[in-house]
């Protein structure tokens, strides 16, 4: 259901400005989906044109979704260890990303109780902050 203002929501008012500010947030980017999906793709592929893993697939510098489907395959965990493994034995190529690795994340296990390494990037603690102040206004709802 699209709501023009988050003040017209049918749970009621939001209890401040800036709750209000981060619902309307919420539904600017819940709006349109797909064009946000594109947008964000794009905006990858772009910036991480020049890795190792980037370069692999020929993208040869396209940012749409229709070439990203037919040139960059579905892949598992298991399929990008070997990488993974080198960010995580040092070396600072780019290799999926063009900017520096900053940490990694790990799983809580799988089924074989083996945790797995996510390489992140400064950037993503900024939107995982950015998601966790989220969570207040909605559920303040």
């Amino acid at each position: 259901m699209a709501v023009d203002s988050v003040t017209s929501s049918p749970l009621g008012p939001p209890a401040c400005e800036k709750n209000a500010k981060a619902l309307q947030f919420i539904e600017e980017m819940t709006r349109n989906t797909d064009k946000v999906q594109e947008r964000v793709l794009g905006e990858i592929l772009s910036r991480n044109s020049e890795t190792e893993y980037v370069k692999r697939f020929g993208l040869n510098g396209a940012t749409d979704r229709g070439t990203f489907k037919s040139k960059v395959p579905v892949v598992t965990y298991e399929d990008l260890q070997p990488e993974i493994q080198r960010i995580a034995n040092g070396d600072r190529s780019p290799i999926f990303s063009s900017h520096p690795i900053s940490e990694f994340l790990t799983s809580s296990g799988t089924s074989a109780g083996e945790r797995k390494l996510m390489p992140t990037i400064h950037e993503e603690l900024d939107r995982r902050q950015l998601l966790y102040s989220l969570l207040m206004p909605v559920m303040n709802l």
